[in-house]
Order: structure tokens, then C-alpha cells, then sequence
């Protein structure tokens, strides 16, 4: 893998990483999940709050991976620039320009 020093040139690797569209699906409804006890979690400052974020944005986004992708998680290699990027693909696919189906 080539070795990205900025997001602006991650970003198109980490699209190609996701062309299936039910890997873009699993991401974005954990991308949901985890913005949901995100919110919670400043709420109630519930610490568990946290852990149900982490599980449910990055199980569901390795799930994706691993069993219909069938590929390495960007985020073991890049952690901080797969997080921007899995945001940033939620908030593009939420004003048009990524498909779900």
C-alpha cells in the first residue's frame, strides 16, 4: 500500500476501497449508530456510550470489509484518516453524491 501524507490524497484510495454498494451501506448506518451514542454520550456522559459507538461504527464498517468487500479495513493502516474519511463519505452520501443502491 502506498503511503498517503495527507487526507486530500487518502481520500480517493479510501472511496476505491469501498465499491460495493452494501459496504457503503454498512458504513453509513454505522456511521448512524455511532453519531447516535456520540450525542448520548455528551448527554449523559456515560462512558458505555462511547464503547456503543466504537462498536457500532467499526464493527459494522470491518464487518463490511472482511464478508462483502473482502478487504483490509483502510483503518488499520491509516486510523485517523480512515475516521475523516468514513465521515466525510457518510455527509457526501447524505447530500447525493455517493449511492447506497
Amino acid at each position: 500500500m502506498k503511503k498517503y501524507t495527507s487526507f486530500k490524497e487518502f481520500y480517493p484510495y479510501y472511496l476505491k476501497e469501498h465499491k460495493h454498494p452494501h459496504t457503503k451501506l454498512f458504513h453509513f448506518i454505522g456511521t448512524i449508530f455511532s453519531i447516535v451514542f456520540l450525542t448520548l454520550l455528551i448527554i449523559t456522559l456515560n462512558p458505555l456510550h462511547l464503547l456503543a459507538a466504537l462498536l457500532s461504527g467499526y464493527g459494522s464498517a470491518w464487518f463490511s470489509h472482511f464478508f462483502i468487500e473482502k478487504n483490509k479495513p483502510a483503518t488499520f493502516s491509516y486510523p485517523l484518516y480512515s475516521l475523516i474519511g468514513d465521515y466525510k463519505m457518510f455527509f457526501e452520501t447524505l447530500i447525493g453524491k455517493h449511492r447506497l443502491f
